[in-house]
């Protein structure tokens, strides 16, 4: 690990780059480090906080939201364009040029408890002498209780953003981990990271998504059903939500049924039924009841795609707990959020094992997963003894929270969905399907949809 100090030398000092920098909303954070080991001139060519907000918009044009990726991306283009439409002349053959740039909402000394302290942050650069620009965005949750211990996350993500664009982007892991360099755990979440250009036409940024996760910059990571790398709640802030959480290796007609029975019941309690709401499909690699294990990003990226050809947005997530998920969303949105599971997962939930890390055990668990108005919606699972169909109405629940059981499905916290479950679908589970496509066994390819079978064909 490079200190920031080593890091902001080093670039100092490599005269084949050269940039600006532009940071609103929190200083010049970033930039400070460069003056401070000396030798900046060989770095940067300006620096700019336009912090007033008639300034701001007087050089970058108004914007809705000051601290937003929109006002991001103006101001890369403003100062990128600047920079080598005046500079390209004199010294374009032998440099690569770049411009940084941030606009965050730090902590202030009038703020209350609840403020949120985020930024948004990029880098527009070259990779080589007069080469085509490339972009490097990134969204950052700052978690300090201070100003200044946000200042000092905040200059030490700038330093090494720029410099893994510089000096680690071939590299996706080394990159990524890099950027936690000199900045203390727990300070920060990175949520959102996402490479376009010409030079990074072969970067999936649904693989970043993934290592985002893996490396515990954030605890979930969102992109959508086309393949979008996004912030969660430029998706998702103040809209209902209804999840399906799963391994989808592969997604199969049972899921999609769950979802479109789920949807039926959700609409009713959402007041206007035609308000707007999003669909989400929710991959964890900590899943406690349905372990994902050892997979490899080329798998996640098939079952991503998989669930894209469907229509479906995907968050991939490091959540065990069902009451971790739910309080993520309910940071996300005060709307009704839906959780879709079976009714053997539902079981699970009134098991006290799962819950030994909560002072509180399990009812603090159910206290935390239904805060504000999330609901549990139970699809009928097959009980392969008996043959027959189990509905919520013959869940099977330790006699000591069977009363908290009847509380919660008599308010409607836990509702039974049936939709078009039949026993020919619901006796072959994943594990069951996944061992026909091994065996060579083409029955599976009428246990999911045909959009489905076309990717793993492709790769059988």
């Amino acid at each position: 690990m490079s200190s920031i100090r080593d890091k902001a030398l080093r670039m100092n000092l490599d005269a084949a780059k050269y940039g600006t920098f532009a940071e609103i909303g929190a200083g010049q954070e970033t930039a400070a480090w460069f003056f401070r080991v000396g030798g900046a001139s060989g770095t940067i060519a300006k620096t700019i906080s336009a912090y007033d907000m008639t300034m701001s918009d007087a050089i970058y044009g108004a914007s809705p939201r000051y601290v937003s990726r929109e006002r991001l991306t103006a101001m890369l283009d403003h100062e990128y364009s600047l920079l080598t439409e005046r500079l390209t002349k004199g010294r374009g053959r032998t440099t690569t040029f770049f411009a940084f740039c941030n606009t965050v909402r730090a902590r202030a000394y009038s703020d209350k408890g609840g403020t949120e302290c985020h930024g948004w942050m990029g880098i527009r650069l070259q990779t080589k002498p007069r080469g085509a620009p490339n972009d490097i965005l990134l969204h950052v949750r700052l978690l300090d209780d201070t100003n200044l211990e946000q200042q000092r996350t905040l200059g030490a993500l700038g330093v090494n953003l720029i410099h893994a664009a510089l000096y680690h982007r071939s590299n996706l892991k080394m990159f990524i981990e890099s950027l936690t360099d000199d900045v203390r755990h727990g300070s920060m979440e990175v949520d959102m990271l996402k490479f376009s250009g010409p030079d990074f036409t072969h970067v999936d940024n649904r693989e970043i998504a993934l290592q985002l996760v893996e490396s515990d910059l954030t605890d979930a990571a969102f992109f959508t059903s086309d393949g979008e790398v996004m912030q969660a709640s430029e998706k998702l802030y103040r809209k209902p939500i209804l999840v399906l959480r799963g391994s989808f290796n592969p997604a199969t007609l049972v899921h999609l049924d769950m979802l479109s029975s789920a949807a039926s019941e959700f609409k009713k309690h959402l007041g206007d039924p035609a308000k707007p709401w999003v669909e989400l499909m929710e991959f964890s690699i900590n899943n406690l009841f349905s372990p994902v294990g050892s997979f490899t990003h080329a798998d996640f990226l098939q079952r991503a795609t998989a669930l894209q050809k469907l229509g479906k947005n995907v968050l991939v997530s490091k959540f065990g707990a069902f009451h971790r998920l739910g309080s993520y969303l309910s940071r996300l949105t005060q709307e009704p959020v839906g959780l879709v599971l079976s009714l053997d997962v539902l079981e699970k939930l009134f098991e006290d094992r799962w819950y030994d890390d909560l002072p509180g055990g399990i009812l603090e668990n159910f206290g935390r997963l239904f805060k504000h108005q999330l609901r549990l919606y139970v699809y009928p699972v097959l009980d392969r003894d008996s043959g027959q169909i189990r509905t919520l109405s013959k869940a099977e629940i330790n006699d000591t929270l069977r009363s908290l059981f009847a509380h919660l499905t008599e308010n409607q916290r836990i509702l039974s969905i049936a939709g078009n479950a039949n026993r020919e679908l619901l006796q072959f589970w994943t594990t069951d399907i996944r061992r026909m496509m091994q065996e060579g066994n083409d029955q599976w390819r009428a246990l999911v949809p045909p959009e489905v079978a076309e990717i793993y064909r492709q790769t059988l």
